[in-house]
């Protein structure tokens, strides 16, 4: 799954990587190194421009909440619900099938954090003698530092209660999809911890490459077939975790410090 991730690079940045046409500089959002459900965030997508003559579709970077409401819903309150959209079943899903064909989207970030639990915390939580286990974030990202470009669909709900002027009378989310984690080794495994993404949890975001980039954002290309193709997990060996400090579990700690690499996992989360 993908509960939590980080998202510092600029725009500017953005826009070079992702050859970007149109931004607006009022919505830049400040770094931030713990993204957590219902936060404003970056989306990739290629849509024409609003009330433009030419209506081509334009690469566009765009903030959007995360956590989809589909267009149907009569309240946007299952948003928070709605992060991750598997991609097994994306494709047939009420919530998410409409989108899938027609609203597809990139959310680009640093890398996604996930929590593992150590052996011995959870026999103790099994046998009852522990009501919570502690676990250990690990961050995962790309080996080379690149973008982690998720793929992702969005989706807009009017709020009826609102008149058409009103600044928040369109909401426009999110949702990541996930698939099965990979069970080839890492390309960078820490020493003392997870050597394979399954090993620190069953699913992850669907990272694409940027040879699917054109055609995942393409909204001509319709056909579910055709979109399912572009599901295939990426290159195995493309990824590296390291654990970093539990202070990433409270989701009012943000800073550049939750990205640090610990030497091994903190005392009472060894894995």
């Amino acid at each position: 799954m993908c509960g939590r991730y980080a998202a510092s690079r600029r725009p500017e940045d953005l826009a070079g990587v992702f050859e970007i046409e149109k931004w607006e500089p009022e919505e830049t959002l400040e770094p931030d190194y713990n993204v957590a459900p219902t936060k404003e965030v970056y989306a990739v997508l290629d849509r024409p421009l609003k009330d433009a003559a030419d209506r081509r579709p334009v690469r566009q970077l765009r903030t959007l909440k995360w956590g989809l409401v589909p267009s149907w819903s009569k309240t946007p309150e299952g948003g928070a619900r709605m992060i991750n959209a598997r991609a097994e079943t994306v494709h047939e899903k009420p919530s998410y099938r409409r989108a899938f064909a027609a609203r597809r989207c990139i959310l680009p970030a640093d890398g996604y954090y996930e929590w593992v639990t150590a052996k011995d915390e959870r026999e103790l939580e099994v046998e009852g003698k522990k009501k919570r286990a502690r676990k250990q974030p690990y961050f995962v990202l790309p080996a080379d530092g690149s973008v982690f470009a998720m793929a992702g669909l969005y989706e807009f709900w009017r709020d009826r209660t609102l008149p058409d002027d009103h600044p928040r009378a369109w909401w426009v989310t999110c949702s990541v999809i996930t698939t099965e984690a990979e069970t080839s080794p890492l390309a960078v495994a820490p020493a003392d911890g997870p050597h394979a993404l399954a090993d620190i949890h069953p699913r992850m975001p669907l990272m694409l490459t940027p040879d699917r980039w054109d055609a995942w954002l393409d909204p001509a290309r319709t056909d579910v077939d055709d979109l399912r193709s572009l599901l295939a997990p990426p290159p195995a060996g493309l990824m590296r975790a390291y654990p970093v400090s539990t202070a990433v579990s409270n989701v009012r700690n943000n800073a550049p410090e939750l990205l640090k690499e610990l030497e091994g996992p903190e005392e009472g989360t060894l894995f």
